[in-house]
């Protein structure tokens, strides 16, 4: 394995400490950190760059994260909380407590439900359409950077692979 051949010298962060791990526990086969572990220190730069993108439009990660889902629902864009739960994958509470934030801000609206006289649609206002948006096309702006120098096929491979990974997470 090219990436810890013990006669290559380490190429990142990563190499080195599996190369460690190797050296230190050569009873174990340690092969899955030389993938999940860069997968790990991706994570937390993306994090970061993500943080400073939002930050940029005054906005958490977890108020871009509504705003999102709303934005993506199309025209008018509101959607039950029931649903914002299921594309937020947080509980019933937590995002009662956004939803209430959102709104203090402006973001948001609650708005009775048209099928349902005791629902509630929360909608984003138009100070909520242009903050995602701009905070959105920010985002993508800090992604591509990071991902820039890569071929374009290198990434589309990656994707590939990724999805492949994720899709056993999501399976279980």
């Amino acid at each position: 394995m090219a990436e810890t051949d013990p006669g290559r010298p380490p190429r990142d962060e990563v190499d080195r400490i599996v190369l460690a791990w190797a050296r230190e526990r050569p009873d174990l086969d340690v092969r899955p950190l030389t993938v999940l572990s860069r997968v790990s220190r991706l994570a937390r730069h993306l994090d970061l760059a993500r943080r400073g993108a939002f930050a940029r439009h005054g906005l958490e990660t977890w108020e871009f994260d509504v705003l999102a889902a709303l934005r993506r629902a199309g025209e008018p864009y509101r959607m039950s909380p029931g649903a914002l739960l299921t594309q937020t994958l947080v509980t019933s509470g937590t995002m009662t407590n956004r939803i209430d934030r959102l709104a203090e801000q402006g973001l948001v609206e609650r708005r009775p439900s048209p099928d349902d006289r005791r629902g509630v649609l929360v909608q984003l206002t138009p100070a909520g359409l242009q903050r995602v948006d701009d905070a959105f096309a920010d985002l993508l702006d800090v992604e591509r950077g990071l991902i820039g120098d890569l071929p374009e096929a290198d990434r589309e491979r990656l994707a590939e692979l990724l999805r492949d990974v994720l899709t056993l997470f999501d399976a279980s």
